[in-house]
């Protein structure tokens, strides 16, 4: 059994301890429910309203990976551009640093009146919160390319392209995932953002109504099925990095070792 399998009871033990001492510090202080309901209140309603929260998801899901598919795609092209073009790097990092300075919450009111309520702007507000992490990752990726195997290749004749496609990239994949993993939790806290710039469904809007009603049950249902989903889509790159990049050990594992 590695390390990991054998700590992993840890976590799981301390969730299950957290969840007790909430339980337990509701009933023994009286809390009402539309302030602080327990864990089994919570469990409880999603049990009997889960097909309410289906109705929301698909819509949710929808934004979630189109979003993180356009903004990924920008984060990889920016970063590529801009690890090629050094001119362009001096020129428009500190505008990419800038913009991520800027909380998308504030942005939202403007992309309403710049592109109306509908799936523009949500689209908008996730790839801004998904293509910087992409974008540093990457670049950091590039410049961390062994310099003497770099020099090496250029000598033997590689062309820039060659360089780039043949070491720099490959050598970049595992900051690219890096970055995408981080956007993947991003894009799910950014479509619920999005949700609430008027859309009609999504988690995003059953949270809103949610807690203009005072049901704060519901609220931490909410919020239990974004963690779900931001968990399930952080999974999902990591099986996704592990298929493409077979040359990198796990973590916690000595490759030298016997």
């Amino acid at each position: 059994m590695s390390t990991m399998a054998k700590k992993g009871w840890r976590p799981v033990l301390a969730i299950i301890l957290f969840f007790i001492l909430w339980e337990v510090g509701t009933r023994i202080f009286d809390m009402p429910s539309w302030l602080l309901p327990g864990p089994i209140q919570i469990f409880q309603e999603a049990w009997t309203s889960w097909s309410i929260y289906t109705e929301h998801l698909p819509s949710t899901i929808q934004l979630i990976v189109l979003g993180f598919l356009i903004g990924s795609g920008v984060g990889v092209f920016v970063a590529i551009c801009l690890h090629l073009m050094p001119l362009l790097k001096d020129l428009f990092y500190p505008f990419i640093i800038i913009s991520q300075n800027i909380p998308v919450i504030v942005l939202a009111p403007l992309l309403v009146i710049w592109f109306g309520f509908g799936m523009l702007p949500k689209l908008i507000v996730i790839s801004l919160v998904c293509f910087f992490p992409i974008t540093i990752a990457l670049l950091d990726g590039f410049r961390q390319t062994d310099a003497d195997l770099k020099h090496y290749i250029q000598m033997a004749g590689a062309t820039k392209g060659q360089t780039f496609w043949k070491l720099e990239w490959p050598n970049a994949l595992p900051s690219l995932f890096s970055g995408l993993k981080i956007s993947a939790t991003y894009s799910v806290m950014g479509a619920v953002i999005s949700e609430w710039l008027g859309a009609s469904k999504g988690i995003g809007v059953y949270m809103t109504l949610a807690s203009s009603s005072y049901r704060t049950d519901r609220v931490f249902v909410a919020i239990i099925v974004i963690v779900a989903l931001s968990l399930l889509f952080f999974l999902l790159i990591t099986l996704i990095e592990k298929r493409v990049i077979k040359w990198k050990p796990e973590e916690g594992i000595n490759p030298y070792e016997s």
